[in-house]
């Protein structure tokens, strides 16, 4: 029998985040990842494989993460844990004996029973490479495509599928708007407005009640009864947490259907922890139960999860929930709680939006709009959320937005936080849209 004193079931982001973790932090320590798939698909680049990309084989991550880093590596389906034992079961007979467990098992995609879901041609998103790259020869070959769900997955697959290829494209989203879940509504308008200027049609406030044909999907039928062609039918509605295994071996199994986790990232066994879209989330701003799921997310908690196997040194605060995306020229990108979130949470707000160009000045090569949204609880002015649009560099700004809503800092912070621009780089200190929207937003009070 093998034996190892960490061994980690999954190796995606959470599986391979928190073994190079625990390689860090303990550099004497023998790690073992266990994972089902011959090759690791990179999640976030899953839509690209269908446009930009063109293939799986360009959005794989290396095994050289693992072995660069000491990490062994064993492709096999663990079945069963015993865990007064300390051993791990193969479906390939293999027995391995941990001193500690780290399961990042991921997640699974939500398949609704609509009737027809069964059908030819009708696909999920997983993470598999040999199942993408049957989508995607099957895509090639269709005449119509069909998105259910305009979230971000829906709206990128949409934008990929329509890259050079005759063919045409369709979101059917149930909410009066896309991407309605993570931005305010003048942000969710201007990405329809920018999917619609490459073809692509939208229903929305609309539902997928069945889809028809034979063996192979032809047409779905909408909630207000019209029939749309579809060769290819892409799910695109989200993610459940894959716990199966947890529940086999008695783990405790939370409110939304994950593994529960302390703030440690420890299950209900104290040697078995769990991170990534299988683990239990809790939102940053009350406690309460989440069901985001994002890879940031999922490396924050394994960097969280690998530190503490041996020795508890950090702790998970909740999540915020971090968006980017980009459609046509123009990124769209969210942190936290949009305004609409917030009313319904009970908060009261105050805003501040503020947009210029991202150079200065507006005639320096490569300038572009830039336009920033900031949501403040009113009482205390602390920042609850923000969203930009616009320019590629709205990618990384949303970031520094992240970590002013993880340390709390209020709108005063933000107005008179010492920023560093160049005309090349950078807005105008003047017309900086960080600082602006949040003057705006304490303005607003006056």
């Amino acid at each position: 029998m093998k034996e190892y004193d960490v061994v980690v079931i999954g190796g995606s982001a959470a599986g391979i985040s928190a073994a190079i973790t625990a390689r860090r932090f303990y550099p004497e320590k023998s790690i073992l990842v266990i994972r089902r798939e011959k090759q690791t698909v990179i999640p976030c680049g899953i839509p690209y494989v269908f446009g930009e990309l063109s293939t799986c084989s360009k959005n794989l991550i290396p095994d050289g993460v693992l072995t660069n880093n000491r990490i062994d590596l064993l492709v096999d389906e663990v079945t069963d844990i015993d865990r007064e034992g300390h051993v791990v079961k193969t479906t390939g007979g293999e027995q391995v004996r941990y001193s500690k467990l780290v399961l990042a098992t991921g997640s699974l995609p939500i398949v609704p029973p609509i009737p027809g879901v069964e059908k030819k041609g009708v696909y999920a998103i997983k993470k598999s490479a040999p199942y993408l790259e049957e989508m995607i020869a099957a895509m090639d070959k269709a005449k119509d495509i069909l998105i259910v769900g305009g979230g971000f997955i829906g709206v990128e697959i949409a934008e990929e599928a329509n890259k050079n290829r005759d063919v045409n494209v369709r979101i059917v989203e149930m909410l009066e708007h896309c991407l309605l879940l993570n931005y305010d509504e003048e942000f969710s308008t201007l990405a329809e407005e920018t999917l619609r200027s490459q073809g692509i049609e939208l229903y929305v406030s609309e539902r997928a009640e069945a889809f028809l044909g034979g063996e192979q999907v032809e047409k779905v039928k909408l909630s207000d009864g019209k029939e749309l062609p579809a060769d290819v039918v892409v799910l695109g509605i989200g993610a459940k947490a894959n716990a199966e295994l947890a529940k086999k071996v008695g783990l405790e199994i939370g409110p939304t259907g994950g593994i529960q986790v302390n703030r440690y990232m420890q299950t209900s066994d104290p040697d078995i922890f769990a991170c990534g879209d299988c683990a239990e989330k809790v939102s940053f701003y009350d406690g309460t139960p989440s069901r985001l799921k994002l890879a940031s997310i999922a490396t924050m908690e394994a960097r969280i999860a690998g530190a503490n196997l041996f020795s508890i040194r950090r702790a998970n605060e909740g999540v915020i929930g971090v968006y980017s995306t980009i459609l046509g020229n123009t990124a769209f990108c969210a942190a936290g709680l949009t305004e609409r979130e917030a009313v319904e949470r009970g908060y009261k707000v105050i805003t501040g939006t503020a947009e210029s160009v991202n150079r200065h000045p507006g005639s320096m090569p490569g300038a572009a709009p830039l336009k920033v949204k900031l949501v403040f609880e009113a009482g205390t002015h602390i920042l609850l959320g923000g969203q930009v649009s616009g320019a590629k560099s709205a990618g990384e700004l949303i970031n520094a937005i992240s970590a002013c809503i993880s340390n709390r800092m209020t709108a005063d912070d933000m107005a008179t936080f010492q920023m560093g621009t160049h005309p090349a780089l950078t807005a105008s200190p003047i017309a900086y849209q960080l600082v602006n929207a949040a003057e705006v937003a304490l303005a607003s009070e006056r």
